[in-house]
């Protein structure tokens, strides 16, 4: 008899994720450039001279992280699969309609801004609260794709990129000012 082969090891394809995390989120209809108009509404107060390149760059970091791709594409594929009616019906039920006490979605949004500290929660709840931009429409229950976790994934990658402006722009008045700062690789 023949022996079975051997499964080969599995290896995640790091590029392959980050690909795909970029290539869903535009398949499902966000833009980088809205989610960093999130990021400028965010932060244009506190520095004036904010550009839109910064913030899409900042966007673009987040996403290089692999908690943050894991959550985007978690989050995607449970909504696909509550359009499809794939889920068990009770949370069917609660993912196609967003149920306000439902609150997974919001947990996976706080994986994401886990990753940038305190001050990435404080602007996940300001923008989820508010849903200003791109977060409207994803939020616009009759439009019909079920959004339920990406308005709560896009808030927190651009609350996380908010923060991650704020810690480097900290850093940098640190260092012009001639001070000894520490600088973030993480974040």
């Amino acid at each position: 008899m023949e022996q079975p082969k051997a499964r080969t090891p599995y290896s995640l394809n790091s590029k392959k994720v980050a690909d795909a995390t970029k290539a869903w989120l535009h398949k499902r209809g966000v833009k980088m450039e809205e989610i960093a108009e999130l990021v400028f509404f965010l932060q244009q107060k506190y520095y004036p001279n904010l550009t839109m390149e910064e913030c899409i760059h900042n966007v673009e970091q987040v996403l290089t992280k692999r908690e943050v791709q894991n959550a985007v594409l978690t989050g995607i594929q449970l909504d696909i699969l509550a359009e499809q009616g794939a889920l068990i019906p009770e949370l069917q039920d609660m993912i196609s309609n967003d149920e306000g006490l439902y609150g997974v979605d919001e947990i996976l949004a706080f994986s994401i801004v886990n990753v940038y500290g305190s001050i990435g929660f404080t602007n996940y709840g300001y923008v989820d609260k508010l849903k200003p931009g791109v977060l409207e429409r994803l939020n616009d229950k009759s439009l019909g794709p079920v959004h339920t976790f990406l308005d709560d994934i896009v808030g927190a990658i651009a609350a996380s990129a908010s923060s991650r402006i704020a810690h480097r722009k900290q850093a940098e008045r640190e260092r012009d000012n001639g001070e000894e700062f520490i600088e973030e690789d993480h974040k």
